[in-house]
Parts: C-alpha cells; structure tokens; sequence
C-alpha cells in the first residue's frame, strides 16, 4: 500500500536515552516496510562513528585525505563525510543526504529539539520528564505505563504493531511533517 501522497513525510522518534527508541524503531521497520512503505532513517548520534575497516581501500582513501568517499556496490552504497572540525550536524543537511523522492517515510531517531512531528518514547520508571508536555509536535507517547498523564494519546510501548498502525493513520491522514 503506497501512500497518496507524493511527498516523503518525517516523524521522530524521540525520548531520553535508555528509553527504547531504537528497540522501537527496529521493531516498527519491518512491520511499516510490510505495509508497503519505503523507509529511511536518520540517527542522530554525538559519538564518533566508524562504518569502514583498517585496511579496506575505502578507509585507506577516506584516510588519504577524501573528503567525502562513496563505497558503490552491488547491495548497497555508503557514503561517508570527513569533517575539518567536529560540528553537530542539523536535522536538514542530514535529510539532504538522503533520495527522498523515493522514500515514504523518513523516521528520525535524535533532534528531539527540532521542530517537527514525533513520536515519544516514555519509560516514568527512568525520572526523565515527559517531553510531550512541552513539545507541541508530538502526537502520541508510547509507554510502558498505561495510566500515565499525558496531554496526547498513548501508545502500547509493547505492542509495536499498534504503533505501526497510529503511524500508518498519521501517514495517512497527513498528520505528519513534509520533507521539503
């Protein structure tokens, strides 16, 4: 099932650390990739990352002094950036990186800051505060606590199907952020 709508959509995925987003989202990719939709998906990070192997021409090049390096291969291509100086990226410059015009559904894990619709991951038992009372671009929570106060719906943080399904009904009914 291809949504109606020609333009990719964005939703985060957002909450503290430790509360099960990416849990979460690995469950929600195969059941929303079911469904017919074409994902992708950026995760915000503020570690340094290494995708590429000592030794492998890749790293050997990206270490030479390639700014930015394409592995193209037959399953799959990688790009990597070399930064002069650590920045934190933006939410925009990293969705540039992506074919969006082939993508239904763009789920983001990090910028939970920005201003864009999301989904909040909540556990209470971790003491972090809700971010839905605050964030007025968050349509629901998913949460381990049923009889939590929440100012938007709540989702079964256990049961990814259900979510899947609030996210297929936003997708469908354009609730959520156009990619621009």
């Amino acid at each position: 099932m291809t949504p109606s709508h020609q333009e990719s959509r964005l939703l985060g995925i957002a909450g503290y650390s430790g509360s099960g987003k990416t849990t979460l989202l690995t469950a929600l990719l195969p059941l929303l990739r079911a469904r017919g939709l074409r994902l992708g998906v950026v995760k915000h990070t503020h570690h340094d990352v290494e995708q590429d192997t000592p030794g492998k021409d890749s790293y050997e090049l990206r270490h030479a002094g390639s700014s930015q390096t394409v592995l193209a291969g037959p399953r799959r291509s990688i790009l990597t950036l070399e930064y002069d100086a650590p920045h934190e990226p933006s939410l925009s410059a990293s969705l540039a990186l992506l074919d969006t015009r082939a993508l239904d559904l763009v789920l983001v894990e990090g910028f939970r800051d920005q201003p864009f619709t999301k989904l909040e991951v909540h556990r209470p038992a971790h003491g972090r505060p809700l971010l839905g009372a605050t964030d007025p671009h968050i349509l629901a929570v998913a949460t381990d606590q049923p009889d939590l106060k929440a100012p938007v719906p709540l989702l079964d943080l256990n049961r990814p199907a259900a979510v899947a399904d609030a996210i297929s009904h936003w997708l469908a009914s354009n609730r959520l952020t156009r990619i621009r």
